[in-house]
Parts: structure tokens; C-alpha cells; sequence
């Protein structure tokens, strides 16, 4: 990278959250709610001020999401200064569950993240019901947070395409959906919105053009709320992707621990976090996070974890 393109980005780590919505129930005994907080921690003390900790989904797809563990979780953190922790929330019920909990401003103060795809075919996997209908749920669900003042971010899965296992079909996203849905989920408050390419179907050109799209027609606008989630079954393909968003003006970057986590329907992980800080530090890229702390934590998870919970 040239010299005029330094400057400093912001990582969100989805280690917790994304592995966590993967761990069967026989492995609960291992990724307990206090592991999570020690993890949670640390990441804090290394220099994370954003990390995806929790979600409101239904144990039954999820069983490390279960009540129990989620109220332990946030009563042991108890309310962080400084540091954004997003709970997501995937429909009304989980709302629900995200308030009975005490996680808004006058309780743990966490932010929710709301969640649909660009293409029907995967909303409809992912969430069980329409695109539409998603929205119109989420529409009430954000005049709500917002009465309450809960801070809220977004995410679009699939914004860069999706492949049905099931019938060996690649559905593209439309790029002017895509934008519409932007200009939607900021209108709602979302402070970000995050643009997923859920299991890794763009390489460097097409994650390239897809960027190019989008922010033509945005022209500029609202760019620096804008976020980059790619998962991958390579951690360098990923890193390579992500350096066509820089390049291309993204600061904003999502990212696990040895890369591991993806999505219920079925997705590679993620692209590593120790990998990604490395990348942008080397490049003299400002993230504010500590590139030692984060690699022996990163082994410390893999060797405590990822080691003994098989997610085959």
C-alpha cells in the first residue's frame, strides 16, 4: 500500500457470538459462560471496543445461547465503559428475550444487531420467512430501541451472492437492493451496517466490483458506516479481499479468532482476527489493538476450544 493510504481502521471481533451459535450442547461443558468472559476480556484488554458477544436466538438452533449462559454472561461483564458489546436479535421474540434481560442503556447497555439477507433464498433459510417480512418485523423492533435509546447495527448476509447446497444454484445479490437496503437500515438508526459475503463466494474481482457498485451509488456517502464481513474457507483469501475494501476506502472489518465461526445454514468462518491485525499493522494501518495480546490469545483459544470441540 502506498503511503497516502495509511490511516487506521476499526475490527470488530464475532469470535463469541458466531463460533458460539455453533457449539452443540454436548460441548457446553467446555465453552462455558466463563470461558466466554475470560475471552471477552481479554480481547478488551488487548484493545477491542467492539465485540459481537451474544444472540437471542432460539437454543434450540443454538444451545450455548440459551438464557441461563446469556444472563450469566452479562451479569459477570456487568456494564463496560467504552466498549460497544452487540447482542443479536433475530425477530421480535429475541427482542423480547434482549429486554427481559436488562441488556439495554439502563441496564448492561449493549447494542442490538438486527440481521437479513439480500437474497430471498438464504433470508428464507437463515430466518424461516421473507425478506419483507423481516423488515417490516425489524421496522418496529428498531422505533422501539430507538424510543429507548438502545444503540442499533445491521448487517446484510449475502450481500455478495449465495449458494443453495441444496439445489447447486448461485443466486447473486442485486447491488441496488443491496444499496436500498443501506439507505433503509441507517434511516432505521443503524449506526453501521455491515455487508456479509457469508460463505466466501467472491474473490478479489467480484468482492472488488461489488464494493465499486455500491459505492458509486453512493457516492461517497455514509461510506465510514459501512462494514466488511467475509468469510472464507482460506484466512489469506479472506486477508485479500479485505485489502480490495480498504483499498477501495471500507474501514471497517469484522473478524474471529483463528477464523473459525460462520453461519447456521452452513458457511465457512470467518477471516482470522490475529491474521487481519497483523496484515493492517504491517501495512502501518492504526488498529489500536495489541498484535501480541491477540495471537496468544488466539492460540490460547484454539488449544482450549477449538482443540477439544469438534463442530464437524
Amino acid at each position: 500500500m502506498s503511503e497516502n493510504n495509511k490511516d487506521s481502521v476499526t475490527i470488530t471481533d464475532v469470535t463469541l457470538r458466531e463460533y458460539g451459535q455453533n457449539v452443540p450442547a454436548d460441548y457446553l461443558n467446555i465453552f462455558t459462560p466463563e470461558i466466554r468472559v475470560e475471552i471477552a476480556l481479554k480481547l478488551i484488554d488487548a484493545g477491542f471496543t467492539n465485540i459481537e458477544i451474544l444472540s437471542c436466538i432460539h437454543p434450540g438452533l443454538a444451545p450455548a445461547m440459551n438464557e441461563k449462559a446469556l444472563k450469566k454472561i452479562a451479569t459477570d461483564l456487568g456494564r463496560l465503559d467504552g466498549v460497544n458489546l452487540i447482542t443479536l436479535v433475530p425477530n421480535k421474540a429475541g427482542y423480547r428475550n434482549f429486554l427481559d434481560m436488562d441488556l439495554g442503556p439502563d441496564g448492561y447497555n449493549h447494542t442490538i444487531g438486527i440481521f437479513f439477507s439480500a437474497v430471498e433464498a438464504h433470508n428464507l433459510a437463515n430466518l424461516g420467512r421473507p425478506v419483507k417480512e423481516t423488515i417490516d418485523a425489524y421496522k418496529k423492533i428498531a422505533t422501539d430501541a430507538a424510543a429507548k435509546n438502545i444503540r442499533l447495527v445491521a448487517y446484510i448476509s449475502a450481500a455478495f451472492g449465495y449458494f443453495d447446497p441444496e439445489n447447486a444454484v448461485l443466486f447473486e445479490a442485486d447491488m441496488n437492493e443491496v444499496n436500498n437496503y443501506i439507505d433503509l437500515l441507517l434511516d432505521l438508526g443503524a449506526q453501521t451496517v455491515t455487508l456479509s459475503d457469508l460463505q466466501g463466494v467472491a474473490g478479489q474481482e467480484k468482492t472488488g466490483r461489488a464494493f465499486k457498485s455500491i459505492l458509486n451509488k453512493r457516492r461517497g456517502k455514509d461510506i465510514e458506516k459501512l462494514v466488511y464481513h467475509p468469510h472464507h474457507v482460506s484466512g489469506e483469501l479472506a486477508i485479500a479481499n479485505s485489502k480490495i475494501a480498504y483499498d477501495l476506502g471500507i474501514r471497517r472489518f469484522d473478524s474471529s479468532l483463528g477464523g473459525t465461526g460462520g453461519c447456521v445454514t452452513g458457511a465457512p468462518g470467518n477471516q482470522p482476527t490475529e491474521m487481519l491485525v497483523r496484515f493492517f499493522q504491517e501495512s502501518g494501518i492504526k488498529t489500536g489493538i495489541n498484535e501480541e495480546k491477540v495471537l496468544l490469545l488466539s492460540e490460547m483459544v484454539q488449544k482450549e476450544l477449538y482443540g477439544k470441540i469438534s463442530l464437524a
